[in-house]
């Protein structure tokens, strides 16, 4: 009878053996970047696993890489075997002993952008975040612009400023104009915001001049991150008009470093909320699998909770976003990531950004400590953490998204 004894993780870890996410790590000891997998308080070093376990050949060069690049490129029917291979040998007691070396404390690692942005989406698919900058921007007029609810509007980021969390964000500069109908004036953004988001990571490519169906998005999208979607609200105001968001964005997007892949979410699953505008036959997913997610997001400014938005509400769901993204004829590269906006729901303590919570900066929000923010200080740090349901009641831990503000430079 074998005595081999199982690798332990703490009860109610969100890393355990039924989440398993991705990311890239190095150590002081060792500063190759390589693929580890989150484990309780461990990261698996899964290249080192792989040859401990002696894996088929496919599995150990793909766990080998140092991103996971060559992974989210192999495509669904590989990420499945990838994934039951590393189940097995966090679980059954019989790969203990090979394994257990592999494991390093996870505070010892140092996290690196888990791969390669090919390109950079960001949607605007709650509705309630969406209403709620209506009323604050246009007051005497309808909240939604007409083609809210026809479409996932979205706007194209700068891929090369995405960076792990944890990476300082520098206070941009640019125009603003500070009152109506005066010249723009240079200098520091004076109403720097976050946005609380998640977001999904592309793996297998689709041709160019070719569509993805809403049945057919999980087949392309490999996993699930946070992110903040830093953004200078006053350079935002007056260069939108008439192309959308440009310096007021591309200056900082911040992603977490653990990738939780979507087979992980299954009990996650729900249905987004019911729709009063009927949709092109591209965009209806009454007769599909529910594409909506139950992600319970927290969003901290200086170790203050000072927010909790349900992704159970966004009004359009991430299969969507890829059919809409891919409508034209647009193909999917590995590596793009799409941003779902702004995560509100509908009271105030759910509001994703700033700009929500204090109302453009009108109602300061005043934090524990007794300091208020109409929008971020330098010096302050945002951390936005979420959970989701898994199997037996347990819930898995989606890690965080961090960033600490730092001054402007001359």
């Amino acid at each position: 009878m074998s005595t081999a004894r199982p690798l332990a993780v703490p009860e109610g870890s969100p890393f355990g053996p039924d989440n398993l996410p991705y990311g890239v790590f190095s150590t002081a000891a060792d500063p190759r970047r390589r693929i580890g997998v989150a484990l309780g308080e461990h990261v698996l070093d899964a290249g080192a696993a792989a040859a401990a376990v002696r894996a088929p050949a496919e599995t150990a060069a793909l766990l080998s890489a140092a991103s996971l690049d060559p992974l989210l490129a192999a495509g669904r029917p590989v990420w499945t075997r990838v994934r039951a291979a590393l189940t097995e040998w966090v679980t059954e007691p019989r790969y203990a002993e090979a394994v257990r070396p592999c494991l390093l404390p996870r505070a010892d690692a140092e996290l690196h952008l888990p791969f390669t942005v090919a390109d950079y989406v960001d949607f605007y698919a709650s509705e309630h975040h969406a209403a709620n900058v209506g009323r604050i921007f246009r007051p005497q007029g309808e909240p939604l612009t007409e083609n809210w609810k026809h479409l996932p509007i979205g706007y194209h980021g700068r891929a090369g400023t995405v960076v792990v969390s944890g990476t300082p964000v520098v206070r941009p500069c640019g125009q603003r104009r500070e009152q109506p109908g005066r010249p723009p004036s240079y200098g520091p953004s004076l109403r720097l915001d976050l946005e609380a988001e998640v977001a999904f990571v592309v793996g297998a490519p689709s041709a160019q001049g070719g569509r993805v169906a809403l049945g057919e998005a999980d087949e392309h999208v490999f996993g699930v991150c946070l992110l903040n979607d830093w953004s200078a609200r006053d350079l935002q105001a007056w260069e939108y008009v008439p192309l959308g968001p440009f310096l007021g964005k591309s200056f900082a997007t911040s992603l977490s470093p653990w990738v939780v892949p979507l087979d992980a979410l299954a009990h996650a699953r729900t249905a987004p909320p019911p729709r009063t505008t009927a949709l092109l036959p591209y965009l209806d997913d009454t007769a599909t699998p529910p594409a909506g997610l139950d992600l319970a997001l927290e969003m901290r400014i200086n170790g203050h909770l000072v927010s909790r938005p349900p992704f159970a509400a966004m009004y359009w769901t991430y299969a969507q976003m890829v059919a809409h993204l891919t409508v034209n004829g647009a193909g999917l590269r590995t590596g793009d990531l799409l941003g779902s906006g702004t995560v509100s729901g509908p009271g105030h303590g759910s509001r994703g950004a700033l700009i929500e919570l204090t109302h453009d900066g009108r109602e300061p929000l005043e934090l524990p400590d007794g300091s208020v923010r109409g929008y971020l200080a330098d010096g302050d740090e945002v951390v936005v953490s979420a959970t989701a349901p898994g199997p037996g009641g347990v819930r898995i831990g989606l890690g965080e998204v961090a960033g600490r503000v730092l001054p402007a430079r001359p």
